[in-house]
């Protein structure tokens, strides 16, 4: 077999279809005799619902049926449980309130769906929407964490007293304390991480219909097969062989399109009763008020350093903002995925951290990429050029103190995590070298020739990726003609999965790409986990080595019998097989076309031996107009360590986008609810600040591949939350470097101009 990742890169496979206007989105389906699904949804924070009377919708034209829990419940649909996995600070269970797909006695946002109308048209069930008449009583709602947690604040759920919905807790704290007490430094610092919007390409859509006696549902989920048994198990009560979940381009998800939501489900569920096609579309507004949202933490977080400027112990107090009910991300990944990289790149010999889980009156939290690691290594990064800055020491140098050094791997972190490789020093030095770093004080002279502010800030990263599940699925399907279609429990969104297995592929059994089909999204086909996590490339490329090999011993197998020779004999080199020391052989094609069923197919289930953990370093420069609090990123550098590169432009547009995601974090969005009512305030492109083309600079990335990942195969590592990991800390860092000198200590995301501003006039009284 060929030494994959050297050969020219392809062109990417999914362009001509998504440039071209020919890519399958779930919302371009249309079928004969299709329905359509609006909700109604609740325009209160916090009520009880008193009455709902639907018969004006029920006569009104073209509707087909009006649907509320009662309907649901009626039929057996489930609820979306989450079990209390983590405890409270005392140590007991808070009794989850059951999450329906509309609905029940009480709404706890605003945006809730409460009342499905379905009709022939969607402007005719747009219309019905209008004459659904709810009698509520408000009640008091809490939206911030500060308020839910308050003595005698309203309680969200009766169940979880104190808006407690669970507790986790790592490392020593009586030790830390005596610690902290005798350190020569102490940082500290209240990290507040803004609740951001998921705006995807595409919203999220269904269409499901029915196949003979079977229910075909098509939606844009990052995991098929996981969708699939959600739907059998909780809301459809079928067996899982009459149901096909199937996935076409999606148009982004970013963690969003993890599973299936309510909203979702509902229109599911209407396919199944009317034994009709049913559609359902979120509007952009419907996605702002009620799809899952992301990050919504506040830290306290302290450093101990001793004389010299090594770490001595790390201390975070978090709380996460869940939103009105849990989903399985918004609990676990402030509670357990985060914590991961709680240490980050360095050597922290104590940690004490403790979270704790909030309920409010807002929409649920999910996944968002980087599922709480931007959050551990943003407070790290932010403490890091604080404490260089009160220490008086180069914040690089005091970086340089504390890495773990390549001497030290596999390494085990404090919080009991295990790094296969990495150098962070290395990539700390080059990454300085690309942002010229000692050309910065003539960049900062020239721009307060100008009257402007100007500051430098890094970041080093680690980042956690597998998503906690280490097997991913390739299945092999070699046709008659010598076409290789290749079955990936991974997921394609937008991130060119299609692309990089193909590359791959090609390399690992010297085929041409053109002979190579990449089929993903089809629970019929094969299972998997599904893409999440960044774990598709090295883990589903991983079963792609896997797979190829097991094509291979399989294809010289039934070679030897085609040509009457022992296997021993047969090799195999560019899709054929032969007699070793003649010319005789058997394409892949030809001997496809030879087997009973005309196919050779090859079940295969990979499992890598761990996580991977990509990381690097990022260095940003910002020129700021202390008039206005303008913030203009000037200069943006990363030197990423990805193990492996499948396909390095791939990579290279992951990074890139990762770090336009963080760069909208650190500059621009934040998600905002009234604190008295409840009521979004940034429900809308007009109100929520979306990060363009002209925000940032020319990035200047760069990858090393001189450290391979030592627990996969291939030796890649994840690479698509990585540039949202370590973009936040950057910006901020090069933010508070420019105010530093005018008394600045702390600013929170997004630093937009009012808040620098604000920030520099407080200074001036």
């Amino acid at each position: 077999m060929a030494v994959f990742g050297k050969a020219q890169y392809i062109k990417r496979v999914e362009d001509d279809r998504l440039l071209t206007g020919t890519g399958g989105f779930t919302d371009n389906l249309s079928r004969p005799n299709q329905a359509h699904v609006v909700l109604v949804r609740s325009p209160h924070a916090h009520a009880k619902i008193l009455k709902i009377d639907t018969e004006a919708a029920k006569a009104a034209p073209g509707v087909v049926a009006v649907y509320t829990w009662a309907d649901m419940e009626k039929d057996g649909v489930g609820n979306f449980a989450f079990p209390a996995m983590f405890p409270a600070a005392d140590g007991s269970k808070p009794e989850m309130t059951p999450r329906r797909s509309l609905a029940h006695e009480v709404v706890r946002y605003v945006g809730e769906a409460v009342v499905a109308i379905v009709a022939d048209t969607r402007e005719q069930a747009q219309d019905a929407v209008e004459l659904v008449d709810i009698e509520y009583e408000q009640l008091p709602a809490v939206t911030e964490i500060e308020d839910a947690l308050k003595p005698g604040a309203p309680q969200v759920w009766q169940g979880a007293p104190g808006n407690v919905a669970g507790y986790n807790k790592f490392g020593d704290h009586a030790k830390a304390e005596e610690v902290f007490k005798s350190a020569a430094h102490v940082v500290s610092l209240d990290i507040v991480h803004q609740r951001l919007i998921v705006n995807t390409k595409k919203t999220r859509a269904v269409m499901a219909e029915w196949e003979n006696d079977r229910l075909i549902v098509h939606i844009g989920s990052q995991n098929p097969s996981v969708t699939r048994d959600t739907l059998c198990d909780v809301i459809l009560k079928m067996p899982k062989d009459k149901v096909r979940v199937v996935v076409r381009d999606i148009g982004g998800g970013f963690g969003m399109k993890v599973g299936i939501q309510p909203d979702e489900a509902v229109a599911v569920w209407a396919a199944k009763v009317l034994k009709r096609p049913v559609r359902w579309r979120a509007e952009r507004g419907e996605e702002f008020a009620a799809t899952t949202a992301g990050r919504d933490q506040f830290h306290k977080a302290s450093m101990a350093f001793d004389k010299d400027g090594r770490i001595l112990a790390l201390r975070m107090e978090a709380f996460a903002n869940i939103g009105a009910y849990p989903s399985r991300g918004g609990v676990v990944i402030p509670l357990f995925v985060g914590p991961k990289v709680t240490t980050g790149t360095y050597d922290v010999p104590l940690i004490d951290l403790r979270i704790t889980c909030v309920i409010t009156n807002t929409a649920t939290i999910g996944a968002y990429r980087g599922a709480g690691r931007p959050e551990c290594i943003f407070n790290l990064e932010r403490m890091m050029d604080t404490a260089a800055r009160q220490i008086g020491m180069d914040p690089a140098e005091l970086r340089r103190r504390n890495f773990v050094k390549p001497s030290q791997m596999p390494y085990t972190t404090a919080m009991g995590e295990k790094y296969d490789s990495g150098d962070f020093n290395l990539f700390l030095t080059k990454t300085l070298e690309a942002a010229d770093w000692d050309g910065f004080a003539a960049r900062k002279a020239e721009a307060e020739k100008r009257g402007k502010l100007y500051g430098r800030g890094l970041a080093s990263y680690v980042e956690w990726t597998s998503a906690n599940v280490m097997n991913e699925m390739a299945h092999y399907e070699v046709k008659e003609d010598g076409k290789v279609v290749i079955w990936m429990g991974t997921q394609g969104m937008g991130q060119g999965l299609q692309t990089s297995f193909t590359q791959l592929a090609s390399e690992l059994l010297g085929i041409d790409p053109s002979q190579i089909e990449i089929a993903m999204g089809d629970s019929d086909r094969v299972g998997g986990v599904g893409s999440m996590g960044s774990r598709s490339a090295y883990i589903g490329g991983s079963a792609v080595l896997t797979g190829s090999e097991k094509l291979v011993d399989k294809g010289k197998e039934l070679a030897a019998d085609a040509l009457e020779a022992a296997t021993a004999d047969i090799v195999y080199s560019a899709g054929r097989f032969t007699i070793t020391g003649t010319d005789r052989g058997i394409g892949l094609g030809e001997l496809a076309a030879k087997q009973p069923d005309k196919r050779i197919f090859i079940e295969n289930v990979n499992t890598v031996d761990g996580i991977a953990w990509p990381n690097g370093a990022h260095v940003g420069e910002v020129e700021i107009d202390p008039d206005t609090g303008m913030v203009e990123l000037k200069r943006y550098t990363t030197v990423d360590d990805v193990g492996n590169p499948l396909h390095r432009p791939i990579v290279f547009g992951q990074i890139h986008g990762g770090c336009a995601q963080g760069i909208g974090q650190a500059l621009l969005e934040e998600n905002v609810y009234d604190r008295e009512s409840g009521q979004l305030l940034t429900g809308s492109f007009m109100d929520y600040a979306m990060p363009r083309a002209g925000t940032f600079p020319t990035f200047n990335n760069q990858l090393d591949d001189t450290v391979p990942a030592k627990s996969n195969p291939i030796g890649a590592k994840g690479v698509g939350e990585s540039g949202t990991v370590g973009s936040t800390p950057t910006v901020m860092n090069a933010i508070m470097d420019a105010l530093w000198p005018l008394g600045v200590r702390n600013i929170q995301m997004p630093a937009t101009p009012q808040r620098v501003w604000h920030a520099i006039q407080e200074t001036r009284k």
